[in-house]
């Protein structure tokens, strides 16, 4: 079984027991949180998909850690005008596990 859910303008599939790195939620670590923006669910052999979302469908999950990213390089230069800009980024997340998926 697993579902296709949405959070933070990202889609993520998840299936129960497994982890996902999110975009960061403002919960604390150990707190359940509920997604109820399903697109689509499956149990093998049936398949939902919803027009947008699945109606009755969550996904229950246990919030394990906040963390940022590896940093990421962003260079800009312009050929023979002397510039140059060098900025990192690190993107934060949260790291969720998946208890049940609700139909």
């Amino acid at each position: 079984m697993y579902a296709v859910f949405r959070t933070g303008g990202k889609q993520f599939r998840a299936e129960p027991g497994g982890t996902l790195r999110v975009p960061t939620l403002d919960v604390e670590a150990g707190d359940t949180i509920t997604f109820d923006e399903v697109l689509l669910t499956s149990d093998g052999d049936d398949v939902s998909v919803g027009t947008p979302i699945v109606d009755g469908a969550t996904v229950r999950a246990e919030v394990v850690d906040h963390g940022r990213d590896k940093k990421v390089i962003v260079f800009k230069r312009k050929r023979r005008k002397g510039y140059r800009r060098k900025q990192g980024h690190r993107q934060g997340y949260t790291e969720i596990r998946v208890d049940e998926i609700v139909v």
